[in-house]
């Protein structure tokens, strides 16, 4: 989602109340504990934001707040220096809540967070009242985020899932093909599937290994979204560093030198619920990868 400027597990839903500066913090579950988090997630960088670009010192933080609320809120008041600069915050901070807003109910724009929440994070953190340290709420606010986002995702492409999804299960069955499981970080079970093309003879790498090879990527309808053929131009992984999707480092790390295979990489070993411009979200990918000596 969009940054502020001042950017810096699913959890049981917490249920309590407190006030900051006449804003009510409400967090009845887990859609209002994840604007609070970010709000709390947000306050260092703000802080740092407030006093050294906008000047505003540790005297005219209360008005300063006053001004963002009301920014926040659309709501008329005075003009005192921190107020006003906190009022331009607050334009943004409504920003930010909008956009929330959107990840979290994706097409139903009858719905909006509660604003209050995020508002409540946000000036706990800046007056250093917070229960929490601002990067541990960030990294806490994606982890209640992202199964949001992919619920959200899966709904709208749900059909796309399911077709891919199929292709993996018939290709299987097919002669040649191989299937190799793969355990993810979570503890649940993939596989990649690989044809041998071309059996190379080379040696076998290492997790330090830099292998240099040449590919294609294709979608399961026969779309070409990458070539380093076409480039003609090897690409190169570090198997320490691979900076590659782990469907990749799973089929690499099977394959002597000058070997030449068609590895199917599923969604969840590639983008999962990515939206890749070309790959839409739970797509297999089918590469021709091959291995030079």
């Amino acid at each position: 989602m969009k940054k502020l400027f001042f950017a810096v597990a699913a959890l049981a839903a917490l249920t309590f109340t407190s006030c900051q500066n006449g804003v009510k913090e409400n967090l009845n579950d887990n859609v209002d504990s994840l604007a609070y988090y970010l709000g709390l997630a947000q306050s260092d960088g703000l802080k740092q934001y407030m006093t050294m670009q906008l000047g505003v010192d540790s005297t005219q933080v209360d008005e300063f707040i006053k001004g963002m609320i009301e920014g926040a809120k659309k709501e008329a008041g005075e003009s005192e220096e921190a107020y006003m600069k906190g009022l331009e915050v607050g334009k943004q901070v409504k920003e930010m809540s909008e956009n929330l807003s959107k990840e979290v109910y994706a097409d139903d724009s009858t719905k909006t967070i509660n604003i209050d929440n995020f508002l409540a994070g946000l000036i706990k953190g800046l007056k250093g009242e917070s229960e929490m340290a601002a990067d541990s709420a960030g990294v806490l606010f994606q982890n209640m985020l992202k199964p949001i986002q992919d619920a959200n995702m899966e709904k709208k492409y749900g059909d796309q899932k399911a077709k891919n999804q199929k292709f993996l299960e018939d290709n299987k069955k097919k002669d040649g093909v191989v299937c190799v499981p793969v355990t993810l970080e979570d503890g649940t079970k993939s596989e990649i599937q690989y044809k041998v093309i071309t059996e190379g003879t080379g040696a076998m790498p290492t997790d330090t290994t830099t292998i240099k090879c040449q590919y294609e990527g294709k979608l399961i309808d026969g779309t070409v979204f990458d070539s380093s053929y076409e480039r003609n131009q090897p690409f190169e992984v570090n198997m320490a560093m691979p900076r590659v999707i782990r469907g990749w480092v799973e089929a690499l790390k099977l394959m002597p030198a000058g070997s030449k295979w068609e590895v199917y990489i599923p969604q969840e070993l590639a983008y999962g619920a990515q939206d890749m411009g070309q790959i839409k979200p739970f797509s297999t990918l089918i590469f021709t990868i091959e291995t030079l000596q």
